[in-house]
């Protein structure tokens, strides 16, 4: 079993550097991929009720016989539920579909500038921490905007930042702030959707080290300090995106990788037009 590295969080808390993403996966195949994931070293886990499969995820995980305190579980409040009393039936319907009796990380799915009530929605979320039921708190592809807002209404500094990130699309800017708030930035979509792996530069760094294309990007995230959350289904490659852990990139592969930064890389909703988004 590959050796995991962890990320300590502002509040104390600590996070694997490298965990499982779940979007997409369901209750036919989320028995064999966490089977596969906890055999190659996994033991963070990241879902949404959004997905609708954290009770896929909460069995498979129960199922795997590893203990619930070696396990860390990062779930997010859908779009459509933003508000303080609807925040706490949410995470009511998320815990019994876990199974767990405190969550490791919750996070505002998406800002919903326009529509939603993040700032509400977050108070929710530090009233839960308060009694116990949450380790760490955090959001999901906010902008520096919604942060400075978020922080000047309700005090309190989310611990994550969950945005969409890749060697095409860096968010320099934004980790920056991040950075400077004492927030941890968590790379969603890391592998760009599997286009940067088809990038020239990542194949001569990857056959320079003896390693995929994917767990070069991968560990470019690892060397930023970044939380990274590669998703797959297929059992090797759940196992090769993990093996990440015995090689370094130079400084001359990290300036190649940085310099595929690219101001239209991002592929998935910008967040300040994600209103639509009300699952």
């Amino acid at each position: 079993m590959t050796q995991q590295s962890f990320i300590e969080l502002s509040d104390g808390n600590t996070i694997p550097q490298v965990g499982l993403g779940t979007w997409k996966l369901d209750g036919a195949n989320m028995q064999s991929v966490v089977e596969a994931a906890i055999g190659a070293g996994y033991r963070h886990f990241d879902t949404a009720y959004a997905y609708r499969n954290e009770a896929a995820l909460g069995a498979a995980l129960k199922a795997s016989g590893v203990g619930a305190d070696e396990v860390f579980i990062t779930s997010k409040l859908p779009s459509g539920r933003h508000g303080y009393d609807s925040t706490l039936k949410t995470f009511d319907e998320t815990m019994v579909n876990l199974g767990v009796d405190v969550l490791d990380l919750y996070l505002i799915h998406w800002p919903m500038p326009k529509t939603g009530n993040f700032v509400d929605t977050f108070k929710a979320f530090i009233k839960l921490k308060e009694d116990g039921r949450i380790r760490s708190i955090g959001v999901s592809n906010f902008h520096q905007a919604h942060l400075e807002k978020l922080i000047a209404e309700t005090g309190v500094t989310p611990v994550v930042n969950q945005i969409e990130l890749s060697p095409a699309f860096q968010q320099k800017e934004l980790r920056a702030f991040n950075e400077g708030l004492g927030i941890k930035t968590e790379s969603w979509s890391p592998l760009g959707r599997g286009d940067v792996l088809e990038s020239s530069m990542i194949k001569q760094i990857a056959q320079k080290h003896g390693k995929t294309p994917g767990q070069i990007t991968i560990r470019w995230h690892v060397q930023n300090g970044l939380i990274v959350i590669p998703k797959s289904a297929n059992p090797q490659r759940i196992a090769e995106n993990f093996a990440v852990f015995d090689f370094e990139l130079d400084a001359e592969d990290m300036a190649k990788i940085e310099g595929l930064d690219s101001a239209d890389g991002r592929t998935g909703v910008n967040p300040d037009g994600a209103e639509f988004l009300q699952v």
